[in-house]
């Protein structure tokens, strides 16, 4: 069954290789959507594809790179778009 989830992930995540790592991650995984910077110092995603893969980017969400500390994520359902390939935007 393909899923969309939305993450938004608090803490030490910018600066830190988080984008790359998370489309190293979601690659690996064979989702697509995309990994953003917000202005508020948190990271931003979308993950669509298979809903136990999606649940294992977003468990990948919850520690991130060696170098980063993550203090929350929040997770939200998005309506299935049809996206192909994972970006860092």
């Amino acid at each position: 069954m393909t899923v969309r989830r939305r993450v938004v992930v608090a803490g030490r995540v910018q600066g830190v290789f988080f984008r790359d790592s998370c489309r190293t991650e979601a690659e690996r995984l064979g989702l697509a959507g995309w990994v953003t910077n917000r202005a508020d110092g948190r990271v931003e995603a979308a993950f669509e594809g298979g809903e136990a893969a999606v649940e294992r980017a977003i468990a990948w969400c919850r520690d991130g790179p060696r170098s980063a500390r993550v203090d929350a994520v929040e997770v939200s359902e998005e309506a299935i778009t049809g996206a192909s390939g994972f970006e860092v935007r």
